[in-house]
Parts: C-alpha cells; structure tokens; sequence
C-alpha cells in the first residue's frame, strides 16, 4: 500500500500530462469533424505521420529518463542536472535533423493509394506541425527533469494551460472569426503547434536554478551513451507507431469513412492509452531510483506494483469503452456512416485495452532498469511478426475491412504485453546494476 500510494503521488500528475497530450489531439480531430470526413480523415494521417517521424527523437529523449532518476536515486543532483543539458542538446539536434524528412513525408500517400485530398489535407496539416516537433522534444528533456526530481505538478499544469489555448487557437483558426479568415486542417495544427512552444515555456520557468558544478557544456560521451540506450527506444515506438500508421495509410484506401472512423477510435485509444503511460513513466523513474540506490527488491516493487495499477486502469477503460461506444462517436462527428464504423472499432479497441495498458507499463519499468533493447525487439516480433500480418490477413484477404485492421493490432500488443511483463520478473530475479555502475565498476 505504501508502494502504491508514492507511485500514485508521481503517477497521477504524470498520467493527467499525458492525457492531456492526447486531449490535443482529441480536440483537433473533433473541431475538424464538424468540417468534414475528409478533414477528420486528413488530419488523422497528418498526426501519424507527425508520431511516425518523430519516434527516433523521442526515443532518445527517453533515454535520459532511466539516466536521470539512477543518479537522484544515487543521491548526485549535480549529475542529473549535467544529464539535463545533455539532453537538451540532444533535443535540438534531433529536432533539426528530423524536421525535413517529417516535411516531406506526405508525399508518399497518393503513391500508396490515399485519396488525393485526404493526402492534400495531411500534407497542410503536417507543414504547420513541423515547427512543433524541436518544442516537443525540448518539453521532453524538460519533463524528465522534473519527473527525476519527483516535481511533476508543474508538468500537469503546462499541459492544462496548453489544452484551453489549443481549443482556443484551434476554433478560432479552424473556422475563422471577423477578420481572421479559416483555415481548416491547417488551423488545427497551428493550434497545436503554438500550444506546445508554451507549455515548453511553463516548463523551462519550472526548473529552477542549476545546482553548483553543474556542465551545461557538450559532452559526446553521455551523447553516445544516450544513443546507444535512446535508438533501441525510438525503433521500439517506431515499430508500434509504425503499425498503426500501416493500419491508418490501408483505411485511407478503403474510403473516407473507415479513415475517419480509425482517427477518432485511435484518439480515444490514445487517450486512454496515455494514461497508461503516465503510470509506466511514473514506475520507470521509482525503478530507476531503486537501482540507482542498488535496492533491486525495491525495484522489482515498484514495477509490480505498477503492472497492477496500469492493469486496473485499463480495465475501467475497457468497460467504459464497451457501454458507451456510441455517445464517444458521436462526441467526435455528427457523421452517421461515420459514427457506425467508430462503434465496431471501440469494441476493438476494449479487448486490447489491458494488453496496450500492460506494455506502456512493461516499457515503462524496463527503461528504469536502463533494458531497452528488449523492449524494441519484442514490439518489432510483436507488431510486426504477429500483428501486420494478422491485420492484412483479416482486413484485406478475409475483406474484413478497417474492423479486420484493428483485430491484427490487438493481436500485436497482446504479444508484446505478454513478452515484456515476463522479461521483468526475470531480470529482477538478480541483482539489478545502474547505468553508471556498468560503464564504470568504480561509480557510486
């Protein structure tokens, strides 16, 4: 119980951030709903493309979480901050290296067969997104700073002020007022865009001043370090991510309906996965500050009691999207053909709720440890090997549609739930060693 209390006390803050993350989202696909399904549809295959491009950056960043919380969990706050800058610099060069490929990626929908609006819209909506990007990446390194200090209230509330400027901007800009013209697809991206430049702003106040002896300086070590942790991480989200893109790119095929109905059933997914997630970050930073302390009983704690809280979760989840499939369609667009799809997709979606809920947590506490590169070879075996292929098998031989498409996902993220959850309670099994004991034996 006290596990589980401290966890909550980090978790809450850190999941509601993260909800709010996807509330963006919920809230452009909503307002663009009332456009129309192309819309709807364009801007779901702009924000894949966005998550698609960006995993790499964000998989870095991630990196710095486990590096982080193992040295406040040694007691060197010192060296978490030096871990800070490092991070930030990490952010801005993948923020820059990563822009122009993101920039040109909707070219490749009309040649996979996407309607040539639907392609048109996205192509809009993720040239205004692209100044997002380096603020997202940059909000990460913040974040991750103050989750490792145990401070994540500021995070939370980063995210409120940037959703009512998102909704906001986003209204306004999508349908226009007076003398400010509409701009469609492209407003709701702009709406996000300049909602996360202040969060990142919010965040960066949060900080606070650098502790005595603090490096700010570039170090190609920790960069080095980062990387070889931090691309295991990226792939790992870009083979999930990526498989959803797959699904989102076949749905644009069979029609605007079906793209429109995946978008509002991922959002709400998403939404619900994101709180999963914020557990999992929460239990990465209580298992990264067990091993930094070389308390491997307490590790392996924390991770279980995560798993059960994210299991918890993600059950009610499931029930809620089970009872009201319907009025959760019908809050996103006014579409009959539409809302029909959305309610057959959320039923999907309630039976793999508990397995995306166990491997955002399973992800989570494997990152404590500093595991990554298991993580990214049992969501490639697991997407990839188990889910694509049932995906295509039921969705276009079977002709079971986009519904056929989401059946092959849940059977991807059982798969890898399953294998992640394991790979813990065998590793935890021994004793557990931080990142900078293993790159120096003399450390700590």
């Amino acid at each position: 119980m006290v596990e589980l209390k401290a966890l909550l006390k980090l978790a809450t803050p850190l999941a509601l951030a993260q909800a709010g993350q996807a509330l963006m989202g919920l809230v452009d696909t909503a307002v663009v709903g009332r456009v129309s399904d192309v819309a709807q549809g364009a801007v779901g295959l702009g924000t894949g493309l966005c998550f698609a491009f960006s995993t790499l950056g964000v998989g870095v960043m991630l990196a710095f979480d486990p590096m982080l919380s193992q040295a406040i969990g040694a007691g060197n706050p010192q060296r978490a901050r030096t871990l800070f800058w490092q991070s930030v610099w990490v952010a801005t060069m993948a923020g820059m290296l990563l822009a122009l490929p993101l920039w040109l990626s909707p070219l490749m929908l009309e040649p996979l067969g996407v309607d040539a609006e639907l392609a048109r819209g996205a192509a809009e909506y993720v040239t205004w997104r692209v100044p997002q990007l380096m603020a997202f990446l940059l909000f990460m390194a913040a974040r991750t700073s103050l989750q490792s200090d145990g401070r994540p209230k500021a995070i939370f509330f980063s995210m409120v002020l940037a959703n009512l400027v998102n909704f906001a901007v986003s209204v306004l800009l999508v349908f226009g007022w007076g003398p400010i013209p509409a701009f469609g697809v492209a407003g709701a991206a702009m709406g996000t865009t300049v909602s996360t430049w202040l969060q990142l702003a919010v965040l960066w106040s949060a900080l606070g001043r650098d502790p005595e002896g603090t490096s700010r300086r570039l170090d190609w070590v920790v960069v080095r370090q980062a990387l070889k942790l931090g691309l295991p991480i990226g792939f790992q989200l870009l083979a999930e991510v990526g498989v959803f893109v797959l699904a989102g790119i076949f749905a644009g095929r069979l029609g605007r309906s079906a793209v429109a109905a995946h978008q509002i059933a991922i959002n709400w997914a998403s939404f619900s996965f994101c709180l999963a997630v914020g557990i999992g970050s929460a239990a990465a930073t209580r298992v990264g500050w067990a091993v930094g302390a070389g308390d491997t009983v307490a590790a392996r704690r924390s991770g279980f009691v995560a798993i059960c809280a994210g299991t918890a979760w993600m059950s009610s989840s499931a029930l809620f999207f089970l009872l009201f499939p319907r009025a959760l369609a019908r809050a996103m667009t006014p579409d009959p053909a539409v809302i029909e799809v959305t309610v057959a997709l959320l039923g999907v979606a309630a039976v793999f709720q508990i397995s995306d809920g166990l491997q955002a947590v399973g992800s989570g506490i494997l990152r404590g440890i500093g595991d990554t590169r298991f993580s990214f070879l049992a969501n490639v075996a697991g997407h990839w090997f188990v889910g694509a292929p049932v995906a295509l098998f039921l969705g276009v031989h079977l002709s079971m549609g986009v519904v056929g498409l989401w059946w092959g996902l849940s059977a991807g993220l059982t798969a890898v739930a399953i294998a992640l959850v394991v790979r813990f309670f065998r590793m935890t099994r021994k004793p557990l060693v931080s990142l900078e004991a293993a790159v120096d034996p003399h450390a700590g």
